[in-house]
């Protein structure tokens, strides 16, 4: 029988994994998970509680497969200990990066060689069944979410589903390589030494492009981010149809986590204000279209 816990934390220090009794300490953030850092035996470590999401298609099989890939390509700290819904890593002593420090040149060209090893190295260690995360797909399946929960934004769904067919026809025929797909600053760690890539929630194979597009979405990137970006990642002068294909995914990118937020107005019981979310991510989609349309053909 699953023991029945009050709240997170004493889920964490009823683990079997501790020399002793612990005191986990919330560390706020996340929203599709519950963090603790716990101090054991002289060692810290870092704590995620979080059940299956499959409106959002977040299964947490697929989290520690990329988890202990990424621990084994050196992108992430070692994987201590993984249940059902709880996965302990080791601690990361470091600062979490913000977006003014992403977009700095001197932090960008530590930060692409992370990505490429993200998308060419962890294949090599991935085990069992992995998910795909296609962007395009996944703004289809939000439209049916949203439609049979009678959302409000209904109305809204099929201009926003025609831009993401043209946006996906832009994108065009893609390599598949092993994608984080949540860029955020928050997900990388500066120890001092180097960077580390954190949260693989949504880890899937992908086309590196909306990685690209996500780490400039994500972090406001401008015109000349965007095209050293894309140089550092080819190793030469990006060609046109990669700056249109990144201008797809990064308003792609901005499209997904509207109807990500759309999808959680209804679907979500965390106390967070979505339906403002919702219209930032809108607004920020709308200017990315803007930005896209003149690339079109």
């Amino acid at each position: 029988m699953t023991k029945a816990y009050d709240n997170p934390a004493a889920r964490v220090a009823d683990l079997d994994i501790w020399s002793g009794p612990v005191d986990p300490r919330p560390i706020e953030g996340g929203i599709t998970n519950t963090n603790f850092l716990v101090d054991d035996a002289g060692e810290r470590f870092f704590v995620r509680v979080g059940q299956d999401i499959p409106v959002h298609g977040v299964m947490r099989f697929n989290e520690l497969a990329a988890a202990r890939a990424a621990e084994a390509a050196g992108i992430s700290p070692a994987v201590v200990h993984a249940q059902p819904g709880v996965l302990v890593t080791r601690f990361v002593e470091g600062r979490t990066l913000d977006e003014a420090d992403i977009r700095q040149p001197a932090n960008l060209e530590r930060i692409v060689p992370l990505i490429r090893r993200c998308h060419h190295d962890m294949a090599h260690h991935m085990r069992g069944p992995v998910l795909m995360f296609w962007v395009f797909y996944i703004v289809r399946h939000y439209a049916g979410v949203l439609r049979s929960a009678d959302s409000p934004r209904a109305p809204q769904l099929g201009e926003l589903l025609d831009r993401a067919e043209r946006l996906e026809r832009a994108v065009g025929p893609i390599d598949v390589v092993f994608g984080h797909n949540d860029l955020l600053a928050a997900n990388f760690i500066d120890d001092g030494e180097r960077l580390w890539l954190i949260d693989w929630d949504y880890a899937g194979f992908n086309s590196p492009m909306f990685d690209l597009g996500g780490l400039s979405s994500n972090n406001q990137f401008g015109a000349e981010e965007e095209e050293m970006l894309l140089h550092l990642y080819f190793g030469r002068a990006p060609r046109p149809q990669e700056r249109r294909a990144l201008a797809a995914m990064k308003a792609a990118s901005l499209l997904r986590e509207s109807m990500w937020s759309m999808v959680s107005e209804v679907h979500s019981a965390i106390d967070f204000d979505f339906e403002a979310y919702t219209q930032e991510n809108l607004d920020r989609f709308e200017r990315a279209w803007s930005e896209f349309q003149p690339l079109e053909q």
